[in-house]
């Protein structure tokens, strides 16, 4: 069985290349099967025809040339040549020199030379270039030297390539015009597919549903699940951003009665408590807050990246930054601010509680932008970092990442909001502190 497998290297990626494929080989096939079989064979018939009929009057000039006396020939052939339209001369006594002057794509050509030297069957040289528009044949007769300038369109088919050129050109006016239907076919599905981009990037693309009915289906589908989605997100967010302020308030006369009560071991432990409640509830709203309605606007990286890092020195992190920019000319990249800035910051919390060294770097590419995290904490162990991505997943036996009081949402939180941007968390460990890796790569 034949694996074409390697084709797959050389196919267009997009439906416009691979459907103009579809178009254009069947297309160019049919020129070849015409060219071939049509042009090349119908016209070396009708010449291999002209240049017998030629050949024969020629045949007979030749007969009657060694038959006839030297003094009578020149009347006879200049009567004859006036009757089949040739110019003819006769030399007594000469001879030729045997071979051929055809172009070097003279297909027809050579064919009439193959007819002429089948029926006259003498030595003779045959010159389709020395004069223009005529063949000029010179043959060796039993007395001399026979030479007939034939007009071409005599022994061969005229203009066997103006069929295949009108052909191919009309071909591509059809393609052409095949092509400007098959784009605005093509476009529908661009823009459902922008839309559908967008929206994984947290953005809100207007899209109206177009095109053929497939199309225009799948695009309504794509608006009820986007829908769907929504409300689902701002249910969830609703939610817990309820419950949180809610139990603020009793959260509130807890700290409140704790600060007049007398001061005793238990009032310290019960403080302590209402501390940890406090955090977790701003965990809850952060967690909330991770899908909000924040629009994406272009961001100077670099100077992004420079305030997280000063914020961290400012509450004494060791903190090293490093940036790495592929694009000098242009920091610039496209972002919820305050979403990135939330989930860069829980990850520099979380390295800073685990190692005693953290590492920022922002990495600048054409097409995307990485912000990696690195520490020298015991890091987590390959086969839970998966698990370690979700929300509310303490992983106490290996990091301990919730220490102090978290509920496990801080690398759910920049998981979320690397995926609201196109991108991804990815962790690993770090080759240079041999902690954790936690690295947002995101589309530029």
């Amino acid at each position: 069985m034949i694996n074409f497998a390697w084709l797959k290297r050389y196919m267009p990626t997009k439906l416009f290349g691979r459907t103009l494929i579809i178009l254009i080989i069947p297309v160019f096939g049919i020129q070849l099967v015409v060219g071939v079989l049509f042009i090349q064979r119908h016209f070396e018939g009708v010449t291999r025809q002209m240049a017998g009929s030629v050949g024969s009057e020629l045949t007979y000039l030749i007969a009657t040339v060694d038959t006839v006396d030297p003094l009578s020939n020149a009347i006879q052939l200049e009567a004859t040549a006036d009757l089949l339209g040739f110019t003819l001369d006769y030399v007594p006594g000469g001879t030729v020199t045997p071979g051929r002057e055809l172009g070097f794509l003279d297909v027809s050509g050579r064919e009439m030379e193959r007819t002429l030297r089948d029926i006259i069957a003498r030595p003779m040289r045959i010159s389709t270039t020395e004069i223009r528009k005529s063949v000029r044949i010179d043959i060796q007769t039993d007395t001399g030297l026979l030479t007939a300038i034939v007009p071409q369109r005599r022994m061969i088919a005229s203009n066997p390539h103006l069929l295949f050129t009108w052909t191919i050109l009309t071909s591509l006016v059809l393609l052409g015009i095949s092509i400007l239907f098959l784009r605005n076919q093509v476009r529908p599905i661009r823009k459902l597919a922008l839309a559908a981009e967008a929206f994984g990037k947290g953005q809100s693309m207007k899209f109206r549903p177009q095109g053929a009915e497939e199309v225009r289906r799948a695009g309504a589908a794509f608006l009820a699940m986007r829908q769907r989605l929504e409300r689902q997100i701002e249910s969830r967010t609703a939610m817990l951003s309820g419950v949180s302020h809610d139990l603020r308030t009793p959260l509130t006369r807890m700290r409140l009665a704790l600060a007049v009560a007398e001061p005793s071991p238990e009032v310290e432990e019960l403080q302590h408590d209402v501390e940890e409640m406090e955090r977790m509830l701003e965990g809850f709203l952060a967690f909330a807050r991770g899908e909000g309605t924040e629009e994406t606007a272009d961001v100077d990286a670099t100077e992004f990246i420079r305030r997280i890092a000063q914020d961290a020195r400012r509450e004494g992190a060791v903190l090293t930054l490093n940036i790495l920019n592929d694009t000098p000319n242009d920091t610039s990249v496209p972002m919820r601010e305050m979403a990135l800035g939330r989930a860069v910051r829980n990850l520099v919390s979380n390295a800073i509680r685990h190692g005693d060294e953290v590492r920022l770097t922002l990495r600048l590419q054409p097409s995307s932008m990485e912000i990696a995290v690195a520490d020298d904490g015991p890091g987590i162990p390959e086969h839970q970092r998966e698990e370690a991505l979700k929300a509310f997943t303490r992983l106490d036996a290996a990091r301990n990442q919730d220490q102090g009081g978290g509920v496990g949402l801080g690398l759910s939180i920049a998981a979320d909001v690397a995926r609201g941007h196109g991108g991804k968390l990815v962790l690993g460990t770090s080759q240079a502190l041999g902690g954790l890796r936690a690295a947002i790569r995101i589309p530029r």
